[in-house]
C-alpha cells in the first residue's frame, strides 16, 4: 500500500477529539525510559501526530523539552498542557533547526503519514546518530470471552469502516519501509485498570466507530455494548492490557 499523499491528510479523529483524549489508553513509562537511553541525548524531542498529547507528556519525563505537531487543530486545542511541551498545528513542517532533535516519535499515528515527506523532515532535525521511533497497539486482552465478543464487533461489524491505512497497524508496521538502522526493542505493552464504562469509551473513540456510528446509526453499536457488557461480568473494573510494537533505529 502506497502512503497516503500529504495534500489529502486522512482526518479521523477531530470531529471526536474530546472522546480520544479521555479514553485512550496510556503508554508505558519504561518505552519513554528505553527511548531515552537509545537516543544520543535528551536536550529535545520531536513528536508527529500527537493527538491529545499523550507520547508528548511521556516523553516530557525524560527529555528537556518536546515539540509536539499535529495536523489537527481540535486535537491540539485538547492535547494536555506542560510547560515544557511546545504543541504546534503542522503536518510535517516543524520550524526546528537543523540536526537539533535527539530523537522522533509517532505513536499510533505512522499509518496516516506520507513517508517520504515525513521522514524528509525528520532527516533535517535529528542530529548525527539520532534515532526515529514508531509505535502501535492493536487488539486488546482482558479474558477470552471479552477478547472473543471484541474481536468479532472489531473484524465483522466494523470491518468495512476502518480506513485501509488500519492495514500497517495489523502488520505492525513491517509493510512500510523505513529508512532506519533497526533496534531490537525490548517488549512492551499499555496497560489500563478500567471499568466497563472506560473501556466503552474507549470503543466509541475508534474512527471506525464513529464512521459506523454516521453512516448507519447506533443499533448495531448498542447491540455489541449489551453483548460486551454481558461479557464483562459483575467486575468493578479489569485489567486491559495492549501489546505495543515498536520500530526504532538511527535513521538513514
Amino acid at each position: 500500500m502506497k502512503p497516503r499523499p500529504t495534500a489529502a491528510f486522512a482526518d479521523h479523529f477531530s470531529a471526536h477529539a474530546g472522546l480520544y483524549q479521555k479514553h485512550r489508553p496510556r503508554y508505558p513509562v519504561a518505552l519513554f525510559h528505553w527511548l531515552a537511553v537509545v537516543a544520543p541525548g535528551t536536550a529535545l524531542a520531536w513528536d508527529a501526530g500527537t493527538g491529545n498529547g499523550q507520547v508528548a507528556t511521556g516523553l516530557v519525563t525524560r527529555f528537556s523539552r518536546v515539540h509536539a505537531t499535529d495536523a489537527s487543530p481540535q486535537q491540539i486545542a485538547e492535547a494536555l498542557r506542560h510547560a515544557r511541551i511546545e504543541y504546534r498545528v503542522a503536518t510535517y513542517e516543524t520550524a526546528l533547526a537543523d540536526h537539533s532533535v535527539q530523537l522522533v516519535t509517532v505513536g499510533q499515528a505512522l499509518h496516516w503519514f506520507d513517508l517520504t515527506a515525513f521522514c524528509r523532515e525528520a532527516r533535517r532535525v535529528l542530529q548525527p546518530g539520532g534515532v526515529l521511533a514508531a509505535f502501535a497497539y492493536q487488539h486488546s486482552a482482558i479474558t477470552a470471552e471479552i477478547d472473543a465478543v471484541v474481536r468479532h464487533h472489531h473484524d465483522v461489524t466494523l470491518g468495512p469502516y476502518w480506513p485501509p491505512e488500519r492495514e500497517h497497524v495489523v502488520d505492525g508496521y513491517r509493510s512500510l519501509a523505513l529508512p532506519i538502522d533497526e533496534l531490537v526493542a525490548p517488549p512492551f505493552e499499555m496497560h489500563e485498570d478500567w471499568s466497563l464504562a472506560s473501556f466503552l469509551g474507549y470503543l466509541r473513540s475508534w474512527s471506525a466507530t464513529q464512521r459506523y456510528l454516521a453512516q448507519r446509526g447506533d443499533e448495531a453499536i448498542l447491540r455489541f455494548e449489551r453483548d460486551l457488557t454481558a461479557a464483562w461480568g459483575a467486575a468493578p473494573r479489569r485489567s486491559v492490557r495492549w501489546p505495543l510494537v515498536v520500530r526504532a533505529g538511527e535513521i538513514r
